[in-house]
């Protein structure tokens, strides 16, 4: 198992992304904190790992609130200990016309996406670096590679992380702690299904003729989150079915 004796934090894991990154984590051998808003997926997230054997927590946290970090990042060192991993993937996209967005909208993505991820990095990284080892991996979008329509202050937000990975990953490079990031493509969830797009229609135009599965994305985040990546850090493991070719 490539995550024995880790412990995890995975962000945004009662649904889709997370909550697939948070069983694959499990099933590796981690135990795994499951943090999310909504209390009702956290229970099921738990519920699954542990019928598979897993060991998990869930806590309902805003990552928006250090508050409320900070005592979901309590309950995990009071079960398990201090995490090692760390992957930020809760998050927020709204489609709103550029025009339309107001000062309210704006921050609260940005509180949620971004500042969100800078405030968990916060509760969890001096653990990390007094031991020596750490794996911080930052769900970001493929938005930031190709723009994504009526969603401005999303896509800057996930570029704000995008630019917040590289430089952490820079000064913290000899310290046995790496971040990186994965910026999905088209992914089937629950956020997807909810979008103003036609899901099928738009398959069709992606190289690979179908959008990502949450499971896909879980296996990049298990590579970057084991030792197999002891060698990178500020990187972009772009997983996204071939939508966006691109070095950055």
């Amino acid at each position: 198992m490539q995550l024995k004796d880790k412990i995890a934090v995975v962000t945004g894991a009662g649904s889709g992304i997370g909550r697939a990154i948070a069983q694959r984590f499990a099933k590796e051998g981690a135990k795994v904190a499951v943090w999310d808003m909504n209390g009702d997926g956290i229970e099921e997230t738990v519920s699954m790992i542990k019928a598979e054997g897993g060991e998990a927590i869930g806590t309902v946290v805003d990552v928006s609130s250090k508050d409320a970090i900070a005592k979901g990042g309590a309950e995990v060192r009071d079960a398990f200990g201090d995490p090692n991993i760390l992957v930020n993937n809760a998050g927020i996209s709204p489609f709103v016309p550029f025009f339309e967005i107001t000062e309210e909208q704006w921050d609260k993505v940005n509180d949620v996406n971004t500042k969100g991820q800078f405030f968990c990095i916060r509760e969890f990284l001096q653990a990390m670096l007094d031991a020596k080892w750490g794996r911080v991996v930052n769900i970001t979008s493929s938005s930031t590679q190709s723009g994504s329509f009526a969603q401005v202050h999303y896509v800057a937000s996930k570029g704000g992380v995008l630019g917040m990975t590289k430089a952490l990953a820079l000064e913290y490079a000899a310290s046995g702690v790496t971040f990186n990031m994965v910026p999905p493509g088209v992914v089937d969830t629950p956020s997807l299904r909810a979008a103003p797009i036609d899901i099928d229609e738009y398959a069709k135009t992606l190289p690979m003729k179908r959008i990502g599965r949450p499971e896909e994305i879980a296996s990049a985040c298990l590579f970057l989150a084991s030792e197999d990546s002891s060698y990178l850090t500020g990187q972009t493991l772009s997983t996204n079915g071939g939508r966006y070719m691109g070095s950055a």
